[in-house]
């Protein structure tokens, strides 16, 4: 009761902004983006958000936390369509949902196993949301005991299940993070100012990467990329049928598993690192195991549907424990998320539940409030949803490309945006085509600054504490919160290493020749080296002993790969590559064919500014690769460059401008 009592005020606060009809606008706002962006496969939350990410700047903060909540509630509950609808997952978090949901479509029971995906999702999020609230009043008060030692603990404890369990290869998992942990040291170190891998001659790179660019290119370009090769539609057919009614009573007849489920999507949530690429299965298992009647999983059993979805939503609540509490991500989109609040003024971590208590449980409550929206809409818009996508993908794509591009830009209004864009899109899509996990990346390229500080205060503070006497130092470092997360984190890597084999996060990938990923894994080898010894050459120690640290770790990691690489038959997991059978295989145009287009764009806007590019880039795009008459090339792209306008305008947004601009005067948006 004093727990309650003491977080009163701040619940009274966040219950009464939530309310707020600008909030609930933007939440609403948040909802219907982000149902765009789960319709297709592969985008989900981490792309959406970092669309979103650069319009943060100079927003209201509870407005922009409205907008990014919204956007993140819906994801787990929209890609149900790809993977009801077209048997993708929508998501790594939907994966199991195929199994059984794809079947009851091609039975015709669409409707039945959307309706109760739906119901599962919505229950799911309403519950993580109400376990959320409980938890951060229950462990507030340990969590403002948290110093410098426990947080720099906590923060390897993050990166060493997030490393270990995303990837099918433990050691890829480790590589991926620390290569995204280098990528995050490049700029100009915070403590001492030094440079690392950057120089005074290019100033884009002294600021380092931004969070925006290296989240839409490492999982929005490689996934527009691969959908644009197959040049179709997503889905063959629209029909729903009927059963909206009977999927909400199977749920109710199935509530007690979706309990289950749903405090399975908890646990899995809190853990960082697990996240969508384990949950569903976790929840299929034990939808499996507690069901009498086995027979009819696989070929449309709706328990199949309701325990998986019921869990994916409910992590998202379980997500939030860690990136609210501690500032530690649980997942990709947990990590972009952290960069939101950043740039909304907040610092998520204990300072954030000390400081703004109302602010996380305004967090909080928009999540129950989004999976409200967001199961109605889904139910609402199912039909229109269905429709689009039965559209070619081609025609789409251009759209996709021009608001990646746009924004882009906007993270510092530079040229090196676009040109980092690219750079960062092709790494993404390399690390997608040999099975590098993604996820581990991002988390390491946003923890990179949050390691690098911790670690620097606590080796100050404890060399100080040393010299005043062994025991005090000891006291230091070795206090009973740091001991038991160090104790969980071996045990989470020996449970890692152990699990790692079983997880797909991102799906099936055949066994190439060997070339293909020997080269990608030297070049990755060469980064680190380079990295190292650029970061050897600086003279101030505390600049310098992260990136030593990482590189390290990370050169080990990748010569233990190219060993393995080495010794290993070709068809060892560790040659995995897309390119040599399944859907991009098979593919009718090439990869690098497709990338050109979007090069185009980007060089096209560094000639002609971005506006006439776009005019350029649309219509070559549709009157040759779409291969549309000339009526509809000129009604899409003037719908694409009026849309376009209209949302910079807006915003009050620039657009990126190119050569011509520094020689011809030219009026808005041209200019």
């Amino acid at each position: 009761m004093d727990l309650f009592a003491t977080a009163l005020p701040a619940l009274q606060e966040a219950f009464a902004l939530i309310l707020q009809p600008q909030q609930i606008m933007y939440l609403m706002l948040g909802v219907l983006l982000g149902l765009s962006v789960g319709v297709f496969p592969g985008l989900g939350g981490i792309a959406g958000l970092s669309l979103v990410l650069p319009f943060m700047f100079g927003m209201d903060p509870v407005s922009g936390l409205a907008l990014m909540v919204g956007l993140v509630a819906v994801v787990p509950t929209s890609d149900t369509f790809a993977s009801v609808l077209m048997g993708i997952p929508g998501s790594s978090a939907s994966q199991a949902t195929v199994l059984d949901g794809f079947p009851m479509a091609r039975k015709g029971e669409a409707a039945r196993a959307l309706s109760a995906a739906f119901a599962s999702s919505l229950f799911g999020g309403l519950f993580g949301a109400a376990v959320l609230t409980c938890f951060i009043l229950i462990a507030r008060p340990l969590v403002l005991a948290f110093g410098t030692p426990e947080m720099l603990a906590i923060t390897l404890l993050g990166l060493s299940m997030v490393a270990i369990l995303a990837g099918r290869l433990p050691l890829k998992g480790v590589a991926a993070a620390c290569l995204g942990l280098l990528v995050g040291t490049i700029g100009e170190a915070g403590a001492g100012g030094s440079l690392r891998m950057a120089t005074y001659d290019i100033p884009y790179l002294i600021d380092g990467v931004k969070l925006v660019v290296v989240g839409l290119g490492i999982f929005a370009v490689p996934e527009i990329i691969s959908l644009l090769r197959q040049d179709q539609s997503i889905a063959r057919g629209s029909k729903l049928g009927a059963g909206w009614t009977q999927g909400v009573r199977d749920w109710f007849e199935n509530i007690w598993l979706s309990v289950r489920c749903a405090t399975i999507g908890v646990i899995v949530g809190v853990i960082p690192g697990l996240g969508g690429s384990v949950v569903d299965w976790i929840a299929y298992g034990h939808t499996i195991q507690t069901a009498k009647d086995k027979s009819k999983f696989g070929s449309g059993d709706v328990r199949g549907v309701v325990g998986p979805e019921s869990s994916n939503n409910a992590k998202e609540g379980g997500g939030l424990v860690p990136t609210l509490i501690f500032g530690i991500p649980g997942s990709g989109s947990m990590a972009i998320f952290i960069g939101g609040l950043g740039l909304l003024g907040f610092n998520a971590g204990p300072q954030l539940i000390q400081n703004d208590l109302n602010v996380t449980y305004t967090v909080v409550w928009s999540l129950a409030l989004a999976n409200v929206f967001g199961a109605g809409l889904c139910i609402a818009l199912s039909n229109p949803i269905a429709r689009i996508t039965t559209i070619r993908f081609t025609l789409l794509a251009p759209f996709l490309f021009m608001m990646i591009a746009f924004a882009a830009f906007q993270s510092r209004q530079s040229l090196g945006d676009l040109i980092s864009l690219f750079a960062i899109g092709l790494v993404g899509i390399f690390l997608r085509r040999f099975d590098w996990s993604r996820p581990a990346f991002l988390i390491g390229f946003v923890l990179s600054n949050q390691a690098e500080n911790f670690s620097n205060n606590a080796h100050q503070i404890a060399s100080f504490q040393f010299r005043r006497g062994l025991e005090q130092g000891l006291n230091y470092v070795a206090s009973p919160i740091v001991l038991g997360i160090l104790a969980l984190t071996v045990v989470s890597v020996v449970l890692g290493i152990r699990q790692s084999k079983m997880i797909r996060s991102e799906g099936e990938v055949v066994h190439g020749h060997k070339r293909a990923p020997l080269i990608f894994l030297l070049a990755i080898l060469a980064y680190m080296v380079t990295a190292w010894v650029n970061a050897a050459l600086i003279d101030l120690t505390s600049d310098k002993i992260f990136p030593l640290t990482v590189g390290t770790v990370g050169i080990v990691a990748t010569l233990l790969l190219l060993i393995r690489m080495i010794r290993a038959p070709e068809d060892d997991p560790v040659f995995a590559d897309r390119e040599a059978g399944g859907e991009d295989a098979a593919a009718p145009h090439g990869l690098w064919s497709t990338l050109a287009w979007f090069g185009a764009l980007l060089v096209l806007s560094s000639l002609l500014g971005f506006i006439l590019a776009l005019l350029v880039f649309l219509i070559g795009f549709f009157r040759i690769r779409g291969q549309l008459s000339w009526a509809r090339t000129l009604l899409f792209t003037a719908a694409g460059i009026g849309g376009m306008c209209f949302l910079a305008g807006t915003l009050n947004r620039d657009f990126p401008p190119g050569l011509l601009q520094e020689f011809v005067k030219l009026p808005w948006p041209l200019k």
